[in-house]
């Protein structure tokens, strides 16, 4: 029997945003028994430290600097180098997976967010026989966590009605609905847990309580750093400064988490009463690390530095599990790092289609790993190229990671300046070894140069606006 693939991407989940993944204050009992029955990658990487291009990666299988979509769609901050141009929507020539599995015989469906160009480029001209709430937006509507949706792709529901429930029931039709003849590809991506942090209030009071009884309501979350390193967007505005949470604390977010938990299970139990848990791979992972330095902080991924916006390891670190009781032995471990372009492969694969090598040039597929969790992929080093400055306080910045996992190299384009660091003994980022070993440093740095100038990069130049332009701090402003 053909095997069913529920792909589930969500929005801005931290590394540590699951009890399975190590949070003590965030409750996700559904996801956490997944990841009893499958595996959990323990060194699973997004393709970007944002959103939009991280999503045509799982389209494409290829790296986001290939695609052409390196920052969030929208995004256009500036600072000390220039805004780098780059693809507002997802080219109609890239044959996404969804196009691959359809040709292959599958049903394709997306539910959520899709920010990957607007009406021209919506999902169902990428290979999606059904779109549920897929537009151009990166977050809900408005803001709307509850109906009115103002969706063009989602017809409201009861007032008040909660954006994450509303797309359980509509993926749960489809899986009641389906032809039964044919195995379906479900593109299940969440709007949560992206700002604005919306939460059912009885969920928020709950984890008030669980604070006060961790002690957690009496220390500061948050410790200010440095000045944002992006110009204002309107002459007279401040951009302000990093804001770094330090402890995960904040009640709303762990609401949020919650009910996101919950609904998920509800999708889970669905394919139990159907039947369809031997005969369905089930991908859970997320678009990008946690939002942990701006826009309210609302968590915290230590002992990974930073988070969303950042090519740190916070901003690209992600959970990632799997479960295909067919291949993957329940309660596994996998270490061998993968990333976003390995899914599109992975989904061929197990759907016994022939892979497509010329699309998905940059994924390797996942499966050699679900039968034994220690093996290595063939590949060098897996690469990240974001240039931009990320409204989180990441500068413009390319890095790869080993393949083994250990190595990191990290180019900021404002100076040119190199980092490198052991990620076995230094997870945190915390000693450059750039001057101590400069032979790994050299070879590393070729590697990057060299993967760059493949997938045609994109290099900031100088901004010769940015002394003008930039807000002028008093002498005696400190932080």
């Amino acid at each position: 029997m053909a095997t069913n693939i529920v792909s589930i991407l969500i929005d801005d989940l931290g590394v540590r945003d699951l009890g399975c993944f190590g949070s003590t204050f965030y409750e996700t009992p559904r996801l956490d028994a997944l990841a009893r029955e499958g595996m959990r990658f323990m060194n699973a990487y997004a393709s970007c430290p944002v959103c939009s291009p991280t999503r045509a990666a799982l389209m494409s299988g290829k790296y986001p600097a290939r695609v052409g979509v390196t920052n969030w769609i929208g995004g256009n901050n500036s600072g000390k180098l220039s805004a780098v141009p780059y693809l507002h929507y997802l080219p109609l020539e890239e044959v996404s997976v969804a196009r691959a599995l359809r040709e292959g015989g599958y049903q394709t469906w997306h539910v959520g967010k899709w920010h990957l160009g607007d009406e021209p480029f919506y999902p169902e001209k990428h290979g999606f026989d059904v779109n549920v709430g897929g537009c151009e937006m990166g977050g809900p509507m408005r803001g709307k966590y509850r109906s009115p949706y103002y969706n063009p792709r989602l017809t409201d529901g009861p007032v008040g009605e909660y954006l994450t429930d509303r797309l359980t029931e509509e993926t749960i039709a489809l899986i009641r609905k389906r032809d039964r003849s044919r195995p379906f590809y479900l593109n299940l991506c969440h709007y949560a847990v992206h700002i604005p942090i919306v939460s059912p209030p009885e969920l928020v009071e709950k984890y008030k309580a669980k604070a006060k009884a961790m002690h957690l309501d009496v220390v500061d979350p948050f410790v200010k750093g440095e000045r944002m390193p992006f110009l204002p967007r309107r002459e007279g505005d401040d951009p302000g400064y990093v804001h770094r949470r330090i402890v995960q604390s904040d009640p709303a977010y762990a609401a949020m988490i919650e009910n996101l938990d919950t609904n998920i299970g509800c999708m889970l139990d669905v394919l139990a009463e159907e039947g369809l848990v031997e005969d369905t791979l089930v991908a859970f992972m997320s678009d990008n690390g946690g939002v942990a330095t701006s826009e309210g902080s609302p968590t915290c991924n230590l002992p990974w530095s930073e988070g969303k916006g950042w090519n740190a390891e916070g901003g690209t670190r992600v959970c990632q599990i799997m479960r295909y009781p067919r291949k993957i032995a329940a309660s596994s471990t996998c270490h061998t790092p993968v990333t976003t372009t390995d899914f599109y492969p992975t989904y061929l694969e197990v759907a016994g289609l022939p892979l497509r090598p010329e699309q998905h040039v940059d994924g390797v597929s996942m499966m050699p790993l679900f039968g034994n969790p220690g093996a290595s992929l063939p590949r060098e080093a897996i690469f990240w190229h974001y240039p931009h400055y990320s409204n989180q306080g990441g500068t413009p910045a390319a890095s790869l990671v080993t393949g083994d996992g250990r190595w990191k190299l990290i180019e900021f384009f404002e100076d040119g300046h190199l980092e490198l660091y052991d990620l076995v003994d230094d997870p945190s980022e915390t000693r450059n070894l750039a001057s101590h070993n400069a032979e790994m440093t050299r070879r590393l740095y070729a590697m990057l140069q060299a993967w760059q100038k493949d997938v045609s990069a994109k290099i900031p130049e100088a901004n010769p606006e940015y002394e003008r332009l930039r807000p002028k701090i008093p002498n005696n402003a400190h932080v």
